[in-house]
């Protein structure tokens, strides 16, 4: 039976293989996604404890991840990890401090750090802008990957990292490393399905390449539902709805019974 890639495979697949990874909301699109050859799924942690995933993704890696601030501290990632981990989650995002990516690396469960722009963390490096432009940011990148090596983790997403300071650190890592919008010196090629399928009206990332115009056909078929609720409405207004053929009814005997015994009891 076909099996999603371990650890070991990923790591061993560094520099020779790159992989496609999506975050994805819902169980259509990790179908999708799937079907499609994505190897790498970012998932909302509810999603691997519903069996319907392995069945419409039975190869995909799975990352549940949710930001620290969702989780707490480290003994609450232990406690939120380990049910995921028992239903089939093959790896975990942790945005988390060094500590608690060190206990869970301590258990044995495969996880996933964050590197440059951190949006939950972006105080830190000036907002949503791009970490390693100059040398002593570009140390701070290197350094936070050192940081997760030494702690335990097996890999980590780097984040709108200059391309060329992503393939120097990959040169000198032991990571897996997941580029979103960090260069193809990265391992895997990180996207939100949002991005992808268009769904985004708002701020389109630069890093993202948009594959189809899902806002468009929303908005149509959200006409479309317009359209169709004010017609049900007018036929209401109108006594159009129900029609006979809408309608069930009985025997004229039974109604007139009915109404006899109805005028008696009420």
């Amino acid at each position: 039976m076909p099996r999603p890639p371990t650890v070991r495979d990923l790591l061993d697949a560094r520099g020779k293989h790159q992989f496609a990874m999506l975050r994805v909301e819902t169980l259509e699109e990790a179908e999708a996604a799937h079907r499609a050859g994505v190897e790498l799924l970012s998932i909302p942690p509810a999603m691997i404890l519903d069996r319907r995933f392995r069945e419409v993704a039975p190869t995909a890696f799975a990352f549940p991840g949710d930001n620290f601030y969702e989780i707490g501290d480290t003994a609450d990632f232990l406690k939120w990890a380990f049910p995921l981990f028992k239903h089939g989650a093959d790896g975990f995002y942790c945005s988390g401090s060094l500590q608690t990516i060190r206990a869970m690396a301590d258990h044995a469960l495969p996880v996933c750090g964050h590197v440059g722009l951190i949006p939950s963390k972006r105080t830190w490096t000036g907002g949503f802008k791009a970490v390693g432009k100059t040398l002593d940011s570009a140390k701070l990148v290197w350094n936070q990957i050192k940081a997760l090596e030494d702690a335990g983790a097996f890999a980590a997403e780097i984040e709108v990292v200059p391309h060329s300071i992503t393939a120097a650190i990959a040169e000198k890592t032991s990571l897996f490393l997941i580029s979103m919008g960090a260069g193809a010196g990265g391992h895997a090629q990180y996207l939100f399905s949002d991005d992808v399928l268009g769904q985004n009206t708002g701020h389109i990332p630069r890093h993202a390449k948009v594959y189809a115009n899902f806002a468009a056909e929303t908005a149509r078929l959200q006409e479309m539902r317009v359209q169709a609720m004010r017609s049900f409405t007018q036929d209401v207004h109108t006594g159009s709805y129900p029609a006979p053929q809408h309608l069930v009814d009985c025997d004229a005997d039974v109604v007139a019974d009915f109404r006899d015994w109805l005028d008696q009891v009420a």
